[in-house]
Order: structure tokens, then C-alpha cells, then sequence
């Protein structure tokens, strides 16, 4: 009905290919053109410098993004470093409080499949921050080997397939496209 605040959904943006972060900035700008706030949490992304760091400012405040990992990890699921663990708890940490908030129409959670599937966030806690976020707040989950539990309670799911891709021909990540 008319003058009611929608229900936010929680998206899912999965699969081996390519561009599911790409697909969480598309929706965090659409959400912008609307006059709607977005932040956007980085779980595994660190230092590095990527274009989406430098084309947010222009949109600043409206649209942030957070990076909170310390740069690309390669986890033994069975055995995580304590370090990652710590790193993601810290995310985590802040995540909780931006979905919480109530002060965002958006929280892009990117790359916490990976986080999840890499066992350094217990899923219990994400599927309870995510039942008991504000009505109207979209949560976009991004990220690999999304969980059963959060695919299960997810309202959109997207998987990106990997049909070609220049890394399979030895050709290097380029500035603008891969970051």
C-alpha cells in the first residue's frame, strides 16, 4: 500500500563467475538514484586500491564502502589461521552494527559467502543478525560457496557462472574491469 515502508529482501549473489560484486554496485547504485543510503562491507578486501574505492567518494554519503579484511586469503576451511578469524570477527563486528542501525536501506555484506564457507564466521550468527534486521533493510550477501541455511531464508539468489574468462588464458586482472 501506498505510504508503507517495502520489505527489504535478502539477496544472494553467488557462483564461480565473475561480477557479483559488480552486481552489488549496480544495486547500491540504483538504491542511491532513489535517495536511498547504502554501506557496503568489504570481508575480505583490504588494502589494494580498486576503482570502486575512488568512484564512491563522489557518492559519499549516500553510498559507502568499507574494506575490512586485510587482502585476498586462501583458507583451509577444516583449519583457518586464527588471524583471518580475528579479521572476519571484527567485520562481523562492524556488519552487525551497520544492519542493525536502522540507518541504511541497503547493507552489502561482500564477500561473506566466502567468509561463511571459509569457516571464519559461524552461519548461526549471520542467519540470527539477518532474521532480526530492520523490516525494511536489504542485506546483499555476496561471495562463493554460499551456505544452505542462508540460500534456504534468502528471498533473490543469483549465481554467476563462469562461461569464459581471460585468467583461463593467462591474461592478467586489468584496471577498471577486474578491479
Amino acid at each position: 500500500m501506498k505510504g508503507e515502508e517495502e520489505k527489504g529482501y535478502v539477496v544472494v549473489l553467488t557462483g564461480e563467475g565473475k561480477g557479483k560484486t559488480t552486481a552489488a554496485l549496480g544495486m547500491a547504485l540504483r538504491a542511491v538514484g532513489h535517495d536511498l543510503k547504502v554501506s557496503m562491507l568489504q570481508f575480505i578486501k583490504g588494502s589494494m586500491r580498486y576503482g570502486e574505492l575512488s568512484a564512491v567518494k563522489r557518492l559519499e554519503p549516500d553510498l559507502q564502502i568499507k574494506p575490512l579484511g586485510h587482502g585476498f586469503v586462501h583458507v583451509n576451511p577444516e583449519k583457518p589461521d586464527p588471524k583471518d578469524i580475528e579479521t572476519a570477527r571484527q567485520a562481523w563486528e562492524v556488519c552487525k552494527e551497520h544492519i542493525l542501525s536502522n540507518r541504511y536501506a541497503m547493507v552489502i555484506l561482500d564477500e561473506i559467502n566466502d567468509a561463511v564457507a571459509y569457516g571464519l564466521l559461524p552461519v548461526d550468527e549471520v542467519v540470527d543478525v539477518l532474521t532480526k534486521r530492520p523490516e525494511r533493510l536489504t542485506v546483499v550477501l555476496t561471495g562463493r560457496g554460499v551456505h544452505p541455511r542462508i540460500l534456504a531464508m534468502a528471498d533473490l539468489v543469483t549465481e554467476m557462472i563462469e562461461l569464459k574468462h581471460p585468467y583461463r588464458e593467462g591474461k592478467k586482472a586489468r584496471k577498471g574491469i577486474e578491479y
